[in-house]
């Protein structure tokens, strides 16, 4: 299969071959590649060797000087704050905005119980949104007697305009917009800063603010959440980022975080000893003055290592930008590859804006299962969704286009046998 059809025209067969080398080698660095083809990476990535030995080391140290010695809880004050520190880098955000979470659902819990609700306020969701965020909502609207909607996102993958759709949804009570950065369904990359924008210029009971579950949006976009407007961005490390499962974080605008004359601060729904400040005596004297104060108590601290190295591991091979316009190419070409079997239709009638590519059998939307259970037998790593029923396959910058011919051939081969 000739691999011009993925690489760009000005790509000289000396750069291509240059350029799978260097793949190649980077590969190297993920033991779990060595026996798959992995399109997973929107569920769980791989981690790197470098996160594993980071994490192993982690926890030697803390056996070797004793689970809580003085050492051992300096370093992990230290732990903390480089891992906040390479997060906050790597997002274009200060650190003081950043709160160290589990994962992606915690930072969402955070921001949706911290805000003070009153009866008929109102949260906008898009129609993509994840099961544990909608749950969460109903719940809230349950509780406090909060009036909770959806708006058509869905339809706007091929045609129409998130923002204005938004827009048409906001009603003079909307206190909260609720939106994932890209759709975990369809891989749609949604215009965060137009859509703060609106939220921005709406005329309401209250300003409206901007909570971004960012699941599958960190680890593969390029991100300055400084400039992107969102009051709330809620991530993980075990995704895009190839990093352990278990760390996540959460971005709080300064705005959001202290308050302001339009916005209240938003309140700690967790609390712990590691979001109050303590007096002499060891009392509650008062919140941590940053993204601290949402933070709780004994973390899986060992993981906080994996995730640095894993975070270092991508910057070795590019930058943010660099990585993402190489998912963007690999991604182009499965689309491509897909586009031309005859038993497949994407979802997405132009190239992928990112590294999410979803597609149905036709008229064998009952049978997806059994085509990643075949593929999985193939060492073809996918996964099924529900809403719209679909097979979602990822890549990322190391995904290699051989790879991605290998999944073709088994989607062909299935299809014949089926």
């Amino acid at each position: 299969m000739s691999e011009w059809r993925f690489f760009p025209a000005c790509y000289t067969m000396t750069s291509i071959s240059a350029a799978q080398t260097r793949t190649q080698q980077h590969r190297q660095q993920f033991p779990a590649l060595a026996n798959k083809s992995y399109f997973n990476y929107g569920g769980q990535g791989p981690m790197p060797q470098t996160a594993i030995d980071a994490i192993i080391a982690s926890q030697e140290y803390i056996q070797h000087n004793g689970p809580f010695s003085s050492q051992v809880n300096a370093w992990i004050t230290q732990e903390t704050e480089k891992t906040r520190q390479a997060i906050a880098t790597e997002l274009n955000a200060p650190p003081e905005t950043i709160t160290l979470t589990e994962d992606v659902t915690v930072g969402c819990n955070i921001a949706l119980w911290g805000i003070d609700w009153q009866a008929k306020d109102h949260i906008l969701l898009s129609d993509c949104e994840h099961p544990g965020v909608i749950a969460t909502t109903q719940e809230i609207a349950r509780r406090f007697g909060v009036e909770v909607s959806t708006c058509p996102l869905m339809a706007t993958l091929n045609e129409g305009d998130p923002a204005a759709v938004i827009a048409q949804h906001l009603t003079p009570r909307t206190r909260l917009v609720v939106i994932s950065h890209i759709l975990w369904n369809t891989g749609q990359v949604l215009p965060v800063d137009k859509i703060a924008q609106v939220c921005r210029k709406h005329q309401g009971d209250r300003p409206v603010q901007i909570l971004v579950d960012a699941a599958q949006s960190v680890g593969l976009l390029p991100l300055n959440l400084t400039q992107l407007g969102a009051d709330f961005y809620a991530f993980t490390g075990h995704k895009w980022m190839c990093g352990p499962a278990g760390v996540g974080g959460l971005y709080v605008r300064p705005e959001a975080l202290q308050g302001t004359d339009n916005y209240p601060p938003l309140q700690p729904t967790f609390i712990g000893w590691r979001s109050i400040v303590m007096n002499s005596k060891g009392q509650p004297q008062e919140w941590q003055p940053d993204g601290r104060r949402y933070e709780v108590a004994t973390s899986a601290f060992p993981q906080y290592a994996g995730l640095r190295a894993a975070i270092a591991t991508h910057q070795q091979w590019g930058t943010a930008e660099s990585r993402y316009q190489q998912i963007c190419q690999l991604s182009q070409y499965l689309w491509q590859r897909l586009n031309e079997l005859s038993d497949i239709i994407c979802l997405r009638h132009a190239p992928p804006q990112a590294g999410l590519v979803s597609f149905q059998l036709k008229d064998r939307s009952s049978s997806h299962a059994k085509l990643v259970q075949f593929l999985e037998s193939q060492r073809l790593m996918t996964r099924t969704l529900i809403d719209p029923s679909c097979v979602r396959a990822c890549v990322h910058y190391f995904t290699l286009p051989s790879e991605i011919d290998r999944l073709i051939e088994g989607i062909e081969q299935y299809c014949q046998q089926n």
